[in-house]
This record gives structure tokens, C-alpha cells and sequence, in this order.
């Protein structure tokens, strides 16, 4: 076992079950993750977590990194520390970030009676919670652009969020200023640039947006959901700005007593599942 290897075993070790929201099930050896819960954290394969602490795979990439960052709660500094031990470069202030401050994860994992998830810069989705996959269906499948909330919109616009033609023109010029933004921020991030010069390509409405001086802003609003299990309602949303990062938080809540509400208890029993 590597340098690597042990330093991701010793921080797995460290990481209680009820830390991250995971059951403690039964009797352990140590009262740490076991490999197949940080795997499922991370969004990574049992046996690639095995290869990585016995020092069987040392060269993960940056993506791995930042999801074993993320899965193990790690502080900036040992972040960094993860990344010099595994050969990577130090993230750039250069480049967008999807690392998630324990602060924030710990406030995904506490806030489980209301939908939410967080995104990066670019609005690709980092993390969400149960109920979110319940509501707005689960993101775990999603991979590369498929993940970025903007692509899929313009897309596979026929999700389960429904919009009237006002409500998508202020959403698509607010998701394109935020992207003028983070573009400005990081005008070196390959990924940024490339996103966006895939929907200008091949997305006319998008490119009209981006080379037309529209500035949208993010409002406290109503979505209509179209839910295949529970039916359709209201439900509000609003978006959060995470302090000291680009970071932004979208949250789904109801008012108390409203069919929005028994609809969102219903999905927090049913989760992914289908009742027919």
C-alpha cells in the first residue's frame, strides 16, 4: 500500500456512517466508511476503491479526486494534500471548482425534508439529496454534459419541471448571464468554453441569448412539476448563492398544509420507486 493508499484508508476510517447520513448497519470492524459506502458516496466502483488504497491504481483523475474530496469531507488543505499525493496539479483559481466545503455537504445531508442540489459555475449538478431524485428524478445515471443543469435544458428540455413560455425566456437569459459571468471569472477553464460553444452551435435560441446584450437574474418562483408517481403541483424554488464560493444551492419547498407539501411527504416514502 502506497502513501496514497493509506492516507484515503486512514481518512475513510475517520468518516462515520451517520456523518454522511448512512445507516450504521450492524456490527463493524472499525467505525468508519466501509469501501462500498465511500464508492457509493463518490459515485465510484467498489473495486476501483480497492485498487486505489492497495496502491493498485495511483493516477485517478481529477474528477475521481474531487468526488473522494467531496465523499470524505476533506478540508481545503487536505484536498490539496490528496491531489500532490496523487501526481495532479493543484486546482486552479483559474479553472471551476466542484469542490464541496463540509460545511455545505453537511447542510445537504441535514435538510432532507426539502429537495435540493448543488451546482458549479457552470450550473453542472455536484450533489443532491434523496428527495431531489424523487422530485426531480435521480442524477446518479447522468454523466458528462448530461450533469449540466443549461445543456439539458436546451437539449432534452421535456423534463419533469414544466414552464410557461415567459418562465423559460427569464430561466434561459438568467442561466446565460450566470454563464457570461463564470466565463469572466474563469476565461481559462477548458470545460466552461467548451460548453458554451457547444450550445452556440447547436442551439440557435442560446446563441441568440449569448450574442444579445439579455440579462436575466434568478427569481423566488413557482415550478410546476409533472411528477410521473404523484401528479402535478407547485411547488417554489429558489437559488442560493454558497458564500466564498461559486457554489449555488437550488432549493424546492412548500408551504405547510398545501398539496405541495403531502405531495413532497408522499415522495419522501416512495423515493425512486414506482407504484404501478
Amino acid at each position: 500500500m502506497g502513501e496514497l493508499g493509506r492516507t484515503l484508508h486512514a481518512w475513510r476510517d475517520r468518516v462515520t456512517p451517520a456523518e454522511v447520513g448512512l445507516p450504521a448497519g450492524g456490527k463493524r470492524r472499525a467505525p468508519g466508511l466501509r469501501r462500498e459506502e465511500l464508492a457509493h458516496l463518490a459515485g465510484l466502483s467498489v473495486d476501483y476503491i480497492v485498487r486505489l488504497e492497495q496502491g493498485r491504481s495511483d493516477s485517478p483523475s481529477v474528477q475521481v479526486l474531487t468526488a473522494l474530496a467531496r465523499a470524505l469531507r476533506l478540508s481545503d488543505a487536505e484536498r490539496n494534500h490528496l491531489f500532490v499525493l496523487a501526481g495532479e496539479v493543484l486546482p486552479s483559481p483559474g479553472r471551476m471548482s466542484a469542490y464541496l466545503p463540509p460545511g455545505v455537504q453537511r447542510i445537504v445531508d441535514q435538510l432532507a425534508g426539502a429537495p435540493l442540489c448543488v451546482t458549479d459555475a457552470a450550473w453542472t449538478v455536484i450533489t443532491w439529496n434523496p428527495l431531489f431524485a424523487a422530485l426531480i428524478g435521480d442524477p446518479s445515471p447522468w454523466q458528462g454534459r448530461w450533469r449540466n443543469i443549461i445543456y439539458r435544458h436546451f437539449v432534452d428540455p421535456g423534463d419533469r419541471v414544466v414552464m410557461t413560455p415567459d418562465q423559460q425566456q427569464n430561466f434561459r437569459a438568467a442561466m446565460v448571464t450566470d454563464l457570461r459571468a463564470s466565463l469572466a471569472r474563469y476565461p481559462r477553464d477548458p470545460d466552461l468554453r467548451a460548453l458554451i460553444e457547444e450550445l452556440r452551435a447547436g442551439y440557435d435560441d442560446f446563441a441568440r441569448l449569448w450574442d444579445q446584450p439579455v440579462v436575466g437574474f434568478h427569481q423566488s418562483e413557482q415550478k410546476t412539476i409533472r411528477h410521473p408517481e404523484v401528479g402535478t403541483f407547485d411547488i417554489d424554488c429558489d437559488v442560493l448563492a454558497i458564500p466564498g464560493s461559486d457554489l449555488r444551492m437550488v432549493v424546492y419547498t412548500a408551504a405547510p398544509n398545501t398539496e405541495a407539501a403531502e405531495k413532497l411527504r408522499l415522495l419522501s416514502v416512495i423515493g425512486l420507486q414506482a407504484l404501478t
